[in-house]
């Protein structure tokens, strides 16, 4: 159903989408969607118990790694009542207040994501080619100032976004694309000029997700630098092995984002149900599959996980008993 522009909703009021033209299977299309964040929830809440719990995991790959379980419950929970809420109760306006607070949170745990990858690679790079000095640089208090200048970071480049968009005028329409608020969906609704936000946006993205991009690669490339230079093929494949989990995060974060750019830049073509599941991906993806990554290739995390299922089973045998 396609809500009609009202001028008495002028700066009160925007009307979120789901999957238009399929309002009448939204009942089937929540069950996929409600599966995703449950597993989103269980698995990065898992890791974090796991994490905390365990002292021998008490490390700097796992301080990041908790970080990053941390960003993906975030930007799970930004997005889960209004996706859920057109799904299953049809419950499609939003307040403009609520909906830049969700913008906010949005786009600066997206940001918040890039930073902790980035510091994860920081991470690599010192236990492959620096080992000796790693406990003596990655200290528990560096970790903690590298976490938080992460947030201020994205928190100070993300704040101005609301203002930006306050200011415009909203005259054209009022209804989203999309069942959650972007910068850019909102921006395309406004009658006046928005080549401030469009400056800034690029200013923002080109500071952040270029800059954090760029030194991702140049890590991994002295990283493979020095694993070349190993005699031992064993422990060649040995360091390899410990960035695995890593550049999976890495790509399954950075393709989602490289290919929703080029669907919205270079896709005016393609069905509009393409844009929607791509920025579905973009956004649940990651959160998603960062956990089954972590508990399948890392190997400390996998043996928890064994242990404590084995623990499980064994007080639901002891209760039969």
């Amino acid at each position: 159903m396609i809500i009609p522009y009202n001028r008495s909703f002028q700066m009160a009021t925007f009307f979120l989408t789901g999957f238009r033209g399929l309002e009448d299977l939204h009942d089937w299309i929540s069950v996929p969607f409600c599966l995703i964040y449950f597993t989103v929830i269980l698995g990065n809440l898992t890791i974090l118990h796991i994490i905390r719990t365990d002292t021998t995991l008490h490390e700097p790959m796992y301080y990041f790694l908790a970080m990053l379980a941390l960003t993906d419950l975030g930007l799970c929970l930004s997005t889960l009542p209004t996706v859920l809420g057109i799904f299953l109760f049809d419950a499609r306006e939003i307040g403009i207040p609520a909906c830049f607070t969700q913008l906010f949170f949005i786009h600066t745990l997206s940001l918040m994501e890039s930073s902790v990858l980035l510091s994860m690679s920081i991470d690599r790079y010192m236990a492959i080619c620096n080992p000796l000095r790693y406990s003596a640089i990655l200290t528990p208090a560096r970790i903690v100032k590298m976490g938080l200048s992460s947030v201020l970071r994205s928190v100070l480049l993300i704040f101005p976004l609301p203002f930006l968009l306050k200011r415009l005028q909203y005259c054209h329409s009022h209804v989203l694309s999309h069942a959650y608020c972007l910068h850019l969906e909102i921006m395309k609704l406004a009658c006046s000029s928005i080549a401030v936000n469009h400056i800034y946006g690029l200013f923002v993205v080109a500071c952040t997700v270029g800059v954090d991009s760029l030194l991702i690669f140049l890590s991994y490339a002295l990283i493979l630098r020095t694993v070349l230079s190993i005699a031992s093929r064993q422990e060649r494949l040995r360091a390899l092995n410990t960035c695995v989990s890593h550049i999976s995060a890495v790509l399954l974060f950075y393709i989602p984002m490289i290919g929703l750019s080029l669907v919205h830049r270079f896709g005016q073509h393609l069905p509009r149900i393409i844009h929607l599941l791509m920025s579905y991906v973009y956004l649940l993806i990651p959160p998603l599959m960062n956990p089954i990554v972590y508990s399948i290739k890392t190997k400390q995390i996998r043996q928890r996980l064994i242990k404590k299922f084995e623990f499980v089973k064994s007080l639901r045998g002891f209760q039969k008993c």
